[in-house]
């Protein structure tokens, strides 16, 4: 998941001048994070949530390297990615974090010396982006190079390379679909209300690219705050987008402790619950962080799109198969998958007139001009998993209105309409746009994915 970037590597390079300077439930709110611009232009917010949503896609596809219960709030925000406030040191310093399933790293804008290059985003002031300051933390350790989560980023081999137990950890440097971040790992205490983690592995940035705020990887690697924590199951329940910053907020639950007993935490009823899928091949140790999900059929309207068994399984060479992943705002579907799902609504949305132009223009398809239609027939999309768990979706899950005078589009990306393909890893990432307005239960001990339709609006 690391990579070499000049730029960051260069100051990488000048850490040692940081280096000296330096069984319960819990629910917590989450909310939407600004990050790419607000816009009064629908089409102009579609084409950036477009393209972030392919480049998230390919850096996904193609990652490179290096019972009883704790309520958090969760917020939306205009770029399309959700938010958590967590504290960590001693005394606790407050940080705003992107919750990401699709990663597994937890790290925030770290010392007084902190650099976010091309974060001018609205509401947000590169320079005055809030920063975790270890030197004003009792418990703040840099992390050693020795210390066995150091081979938690770096792989085992990483202890080979320390001459001694004083060394410190290598600097990570580590690429996402929109951005970049780099820095140093610290070990430090989590903390909430009533109750504390120590040791726990943490990021300590001091420089980062279109990364405003930090990222709580909530990925399967050992690093990731769920195995940190030893949850059991967390869920969540996305407010709807407005893409506007409104203050609104949802929870992100995380469970500790067994659930196995048979009791539902919450009488939260109704689930379908389909079985998480293991990758086969997983020679890219950052596939075995995904979440896979067994889709077997994807229905639209009355029809059963067919699509070819390799894209629906993962397989030896790690392609193909479905993911869920928070950090991704629009659903991606690799190309031979899309076209047979936007013919299917097409086809069966034929008397609707074509908008071309708006399609050329966000980079998304099919759209329709419905401005002079009294009732629009829009064909439910649904998604259907192994064990016939099926998720029916709102149809303002799937289709957005992009025009004041009434136009609307597919919200489901691919490659070569907003962005060149990247032919690897998951065929199908099902986004954060498509999971509004649900409860979703991700099941570590049971090692399966629940989803119920829900308002998640408090």
């Amino acid at each position: 998941m690391a990579t070499p970037n000049p730029l960051l590597l260069f100051l990488i390079s000048l850490s040692s001048l940081f280096l000296l300077a330096f069984s319960s439930k819990l629910t917590l709110p989450l909310s939407p994070l600004a990050k790419h611009p607000s816009s009064s232009d629908p089409i102009q917010t579609l084409n950036l949530l477009s393209s972030a949503s392919l480049s998230r896609a390919h850096h996904l596809k193609r990652p490179k390297h290096n019972s009883s219960a704790t309520k958090v709030p969760l917020y939306p925000r205009s770029y399309g990615g959700y938010s958590i406030s967590l504290s960590f040191g001693t005394p606790p310093q407050i940080s705003t974090f992107v919750m990401d399933t699709g990663s597994s790293l937890v790290w925030f804008p770290c010392t007084s010396r902190y650099l976010c290059s091309r974060c001018s985003f609205p509401n947000i002031d590169p320079s005055t982006i809030p920063a975790f300051i270890p030197k004003l933390s009792s418990s703040a350790r840099l992390l050693g190079c020795k210390n066995p989560k150091c081979a938690w980023i770096f792989g085992p081999e990483v202890n080979t390379k320390c001459p001694n137990s004083s060394q410190a950890c290598p600097s990570y440097v580590i690429q996402y679909g929109s951005g970049t971040t780099a820095g140093v790992l610290l070990s430090e205490s989590l903390d909430f209300p009533d109750k504390t983690v120590p040791d726990f592995l943490v990021g300590c940035s001091f420089l980062s690219i279109r990364q405003p705020a930090g990222i709580a990887g909530f990925g399967r690697g050992p690093q990731s705050l769920p195995v940190q924590m030893g949850l059991s199951k967390f869920s969540y329940c996305l407010v709807s987008h407005r893409f506007d910053d409104t203050p609104v907020s949802s929870d992100l639950v995380l469970y500790s402790g067994s659930t196995s007993d048979g009791d539902e935490i919450d009488d939260n009823h109704d689930i379908s619950y389909t079985p998480f899928q293991k990758n086969p091949g997983a020679a890219n140790t950052a596939y075995r962080e995904y979440y896979y999900l067994a889709l077997r059929k994807v229905i639209v309207g009355k029809k059963h799109v067919k699509i070819p068994y390799k894209y629906l399984v993962p397989g030896e060479d790690d392609n193909g198969g479905t993911i869920v992943d928070s950090g991704s705002t629009l659903t991606f579907m690799e190309r031979p998958v899309f076209e047979a799902v936007a013919e299917a609504f097409a086809t069966q949305m034929e008397k609707y007139t074509r908008a071309g132009d708006i399609e050329n223009r966000t980079g998304l398809k099919p759209c329709f001009d419905i401005s002079k239609e009294e009732k629009v027939d829009f064909p439910e999309l649904v998604f259907q998993f192994k064990g016939g768990a099926k998720m029916a979706m709102p149809f303002n899950n799937y289709f957005a209105l992009v025009t004041s005078d009434g136009v609307v589009c597919l919200t489901i990306v691919t490659d070569g309409v907003a962005g060149p393909g990247v032919a690897a890893g998951p065929a199908v990432i099902l986004g954060n746009f498509q999971q509004q307005n649900f409860y979703v239960e991700y099941d570590l001990e049971r090692e399966r994915f629940g989803f119920k339709k829900q308002s998640c609006k408090k």
